[in-house]
């Protein structure tokens, strides 16, 4: 096994105790039984394999029985329950692994992947944990299970999952503003903006939900039968979210000098929903950006920009993405110094992400993952985990040295430096 496969398996694991929740035995036992809707078996990742592999790690997630216990996906095992001729090879696991990251499926699940000898032969197991926060998406569509049968959520169905993130799920953004009120939410944006990347065109035209239940289904209100919005909603919606939630906007600074206190050539509190203050400050960002053309170094001239933009980019999203508005009313801070770019974002890491860790390849963990639903839904990122590992590529290639964290307990701040020669 390669090191590259040991790291994917480890971070598709880090939320769940190392266990695969089953034993050998119970595994053994599951992948024989023909009518259980916890297991799903393929016998390779050939043609639709991997489509319907998502399928089913959707439906488990949205556990609509309600077991409470996770589903497993068996790759090299056949329909009669019986071990494949398939070898698990290394690549296989990674693209496995990518289940959880690739952004298809939202919330993204928490999962495991490993290579298990069952009845004597190596088979690749994907065990997948209930969600707290269904309704869990993939590609747009609720997928559910009954039995052996994977269908597509229907409106009860919905109402149901709805229910039960109601009262399990234990995530800020997740939880209501009783200040708040639909008045307060732009249905328009909604409308015009989320749906359209929630859901397929077909699946958005056939939809006969109301704007309530489709609120309530994409996490921005509480309920049906309790509209009132929720921190996700405000944020991602709102009208003025920082009028509800002093701290959800972004604050920048072009500093000219190298110490806090010199001069400010340019400030700006980038507000509103968390689309416009990304994209707001990507264009600050851009404004500041200077490129130098190089005409003596090669026969067609050479152009550096100061900072990669892409790199300042994925940070921006990170910091937003990765907030808290729990316990701050600080907004996220970008300030662009003459010899560097820092930011800041209130709150310390999170879950399985700590100070001696962050920043690990392949290590991601959720304070907000209702909001990085969003995100994804709104095209703001488009894989999960990846962020700092792509600002790090880009820095390398542009002759910048390596990015520097601050981690505390209420801070995560970042530190881009200037080229230190060229590349």
């Amino acid at each position: 096994m390669t090191a590259e496969t040991r790291q994917a398996e480890a971070s598709a694991s880090r939320v769940q105790p190392e266990t695969t929740g089953y034993s050998t035995a119970d595994l053994e036992a599951m992948m024989a039984d023909l009518e259980s809707d916890l297991v799903e078996r393929k016998e390779s990742l050939r043609g639709a394999a991997p489509a319907r592999i998502r399928e089913a790690v959707c439906a488990f997630a949205n556990d609509l029985p309600d077991h409470g216990k996770p589903g497993v996906v068996f790759v090299g095992a056949s329909d009669s329950g019986a071990p494949a001729d398939l070898e698990i090879r290394d690549e296989l696991l990674l693209q496995l692994s990518d289940i959880k990251t690739d952004g298809n499926i939202l919330p993204p699940p928490t999962l495991t992947v490993a290579a298990r000898t069952l009845l004597k032969r190596r088979i690749a197991v994907v065990t997948v944990w209930p969600s707290d926060s269904p309704p869990v998406r993939y590609r747009g569509r609720i997928w559910t299970r009954t039995g052996p049968r994977r269908t597509v959520a229907s409106a009860q169905d919905e109402r149901v999952l709805n229910e039960k993130r109601k009262y399990r799920d234990s995530h800020f953004d997740a939880r209501p503003l009783p200040t708040a009120s639909l008045a307060d939410l732009s249905l328009v944006r909604f409308e015009e903006e989320y749906l359209p990347g929630a859901l397929e065109p077909e699946a958005l035209a056939a939809n006969q939900r109301t704007t309530t239940e489709r609120l309530a289904a994409a996490k921005m209100i509480v309920a049906v039968d309790d509209p009132v919005p929720t921190v996700s909603g405000v944020v991602v919606l709102g009208r003025q979210p920082h009028d509800l939630l002093p701290g959800a906007y972004a604050q920048f600074l072009r500093v000219e000098g190298t110490e806090y206190g010199d001069p400010v050539a340019d400030a700006e509190a980038c507000r509103g929903p968390i689309s416009r203050v990304v994209r707001r400050l990507d264009e600050k960002f851009s404004a500041h950006n200077r490129v130098a053309v190089d005409f003596l170094s090669a026969p067609v001239e050479i152009r550096r920009s100061t900072y990669p933009l892409d790199a300042l980019g994925q940070l921006v999203r990170n910091a937003v993405m990765h907030r808290t508005y729990e316990d701050s009313t600080a907004p996220v801070h970008a300030y662009w110094f003459d010899d560097r770019v820092e930011i800041a974002s209130p709150g310390g890491p999170y879950g399985a992400v700590t100070a001696d860790n962050f920043g690990a390849e392949g290590l991601v963990d959720y304070r907000n993952p209702n909001i990085a639903e969003a995100m994804r839904v709104l095209g703001l990122v488009q894989r999960f985990g990846f962020g700092i590992p792509a600002a790090r590529r880009s820095l390398r290639d542009g002759g910048h040295p390596d990015l520097e964290f601050k981690v505390s307990a209420s801070q995560v701040r970042c530190i881009v430096r200037a080229r230190r020669t060229a590349p």
